[in-house]
């Protein structure tokens, strides 16, 4: 399957300042770019910025970008499942797996997550692809963001409804294992029946028993 990237940017202001939002970037686009220090959620900056350029290289991985002039300070991901995981079990070609958003500390409220999102759909370039997002209380910015667990949800089950990602059940032990994690997926207008199916078998793995 090909995965058409269709470059698209955005130019938005915010108090006073002026980001680009943009993408899917190449690694060399990102190359060309520095990561804000705040973007430190998953590893450290310069070690993001190289795991971005990877997933960037990928013939399915897109990474969207909110940028002030050179500096990188949010980024979405999307690639395939890890193959150590469950939900690559079909090694289907039209599943995908948002897998990260981080927006820096000093930019969050500004609404540039909905902005990456947004942009990374645009074009109607996710519309032969499922894509899904794994939601893990325990990885949520709690502490910073002055939220309880449920209001965490509430905040990032509104974010993805913009682009139309909205709540699915699932049996996989990791999201039932708390009643604040979830699953939520977003299957495109050209998704063929066969691929929503064999969706449906990963998302339920166990044996319903009567």
């Amino acid at each position: 399957m090909e995965h058409p990237k269709l470059y698209h940017s955005k130019t938005v202001q915010r108090q006073n300042h002026t980001f680009v939002v943009e993408g899917p970037v190449s690694a060399e686009r990102l190359q060309s770019l520095d990561m804000h220090p705040e973007l430190k959620g998953f590893r450290r900056p310069e070690e993001q910025l190289e795991a971005l350029m990877g997933i960037a290289s990928l013939p399915e991985g897109r990474i969207v970008v909110a940028r002030h002039e050179a500096t990188i300070i949010g980024y979405v991901t999307f690639h395939y499942p890890d193959e150590s995981e469950p939900w690559s079990a079909g090694k289907m070609d039209d599943l995908l797996e948002f897998g990260a958003i981080e927006v820096a500390a000093s930019y969050r409220s500004l609404g540039l997550g909905k902005e990456m999102l947004q942009l990374a759909f645009a074009g109607g370039q996710m519309e032969h692809a499922i894509v899904f997002a794994t939601e893990y209380y325990g990885y949520w910015d709690l502490a910073n963001s002055k939220l309880d667990v449920w209001e965490y949800r509430k905040m990032t089950e509104r974010l993805m409804q913009c682009v139309d990602m909205v709540w699915y059940a699932t049996d996989d032990p990791e999201i039932c294992s708390h009643p604040a994690n979830c699953l939520l997926v977003r299957i495109g207008k050209h998704v063929p029946l066969s691929s929503i199916e064999q969706f449906d078998s990963i998302r339920f793995r166990q044996p319903f028993k009567y």
